[in-house]
């Protein structure tokens, strides 16, 4: 049985603690279009880290965004301390708490935010005004309905359940130059946590160059700046010529370039989510990671994986063979990647 609280306040000004990842961020969204449609006049401020915080810059359910850069001017005590006072100063009646370590809600306490709704999860419970349980279910959903679920023990509901990312005029005439009039089919090869998630390259260039020949298309790679000489090898074992954007973008110039493209190939990853948000069709290789609670939440998704008996394991790093993932052919994924662009 789970326990619910419901919001006691009729709040003026919601502070959102966002989640780290953005793959996680993106996963939020119906949970922020919820809790909009639940407060239409209320200001909605999300504060997240600084890549973060880049998804919600231009975003219907959030008004504005703060920065909290632990890595940076946030950094220790004296940067947590510095973060209490700017959110002191704005003000808000409740933060909701949509990242479950125990830092946001001690973050939230100590601002002295009256309402803290949010899971009761690493042992934070005595700091929020508004706990919810978390029951064995709720770690077996889908990222977006755990999100969703907390949400609606907290008495509020609305929206349309779907993802949601936009981006701006100026980003969309960006990615018109940067891509041209081609068809475009985006390929993502790095995944920010770790290793184990990463399919092997030369196979991605494999699946780049024979979609690029069926359908005519130009291949885009995209990823972080850690991902740089990933992107290199593939671009130099293609005999198509690429656009190698790895490392060359911002977040939002991401999110530009994925919204644009025809298909996205890619592991479990940011990018994933992202183009998911934009209705993109992706092929998502899957190995240390568990599908069922972090797939893409679109129907116009194929799933590459093969039955291991090691996996999911959820580890940054294989301790083995990587068998996972050396299972998995490129003919696999060009047969996935086919069924989604021959669909009419």
């Amino acid at each position: 049985m789970s326990s619910s609280s419901q919001i006691r306040v009729q709040p003026q000004r919601i502070m959102v603690r966002g989640t780290n990842w953005i793959g996680d961020a993106v996963m939020t969204t119906p949970a922020l279009s919820a809790l909009r449609a639940h407060y239409p006049e209320a200001e909605i401020v999300m504060l997240a880290n600084p890549l973060v915080a880049e998804l919600f810059r231009v975003h219907p359910a959030v008004d504005r965004v703060m920065v909290y850069d632990r890595k940076g001017r946030h950094r220790g005590l004296g940067g947590f301390l510095t973060m209490v006072s700017e959110l002191r100063r704005e003000k808000f009646d409740l933060a909701v708490l949509l990242q479950n370590a125990i830092e946001a809600a001690l973050l939230a306490f100590v601002a002295r935010i009256p309402s803290r709704a949010g899971y009761t999860t690493d042992g934070r419970r005595l700091l929020l005004t508004a706990p919810v349980t978390v029951t064995p279910e709720d770690k077996k959903r889908h990222h977006t309905d755990y999100y969703l679920e907390l949400l609606r023990r907290l008495g509020i509901e609305g929206g349309d359940g779907r993802l949601c990312l936009t981006i701006s005029g100026d980003e969309q005439s960006w990615a018109d130059d940067v891509l041209g009039c081609e068809r475009v089919i985006a390929v993502n090869p790095g995944a920010a946590y770790g290793s184990a998630k990463r399919w092997l390259p030369e196979r991605f260039a494999e699946v780049a160059d024979q979609l690029a020949e069926r359908y005519q298309a130009r291949i885009l790679l995209t990823g972080g700046p850690g991902e740089k000489e990933i992107g290199r090898d593939i671009a130099a074992a293609m005999k198509h010529d690429v656009i190698n954007m790895v490392g060359q973008t911002t977040v939002r110039q991401m999110m530009a370039l994925l919204a644009n493209s025809s298909l996205l190939v890619t592991n479990d990853s940011g990018p994933m989510h992202v183009a998911s948000a934009f209705d993109i069709p992706i092929v998502a290789v899957f190995g240390s990671t568990d599908h069922t609670t972090t797939c893409p939440a679109s129907e116009r998704v194929r799933i590459v994986r093969k039955e291991t008996d090691c996996a999911p394991c959820l580890l940054r790093q294989c301790p083995t063979d990587h068998r996972c993932m050396t299972a998995i052919e490129a003919s696999d994924v060009i047969e996935a990647a086919c069924e989604l662009l021959d669909k009419p």
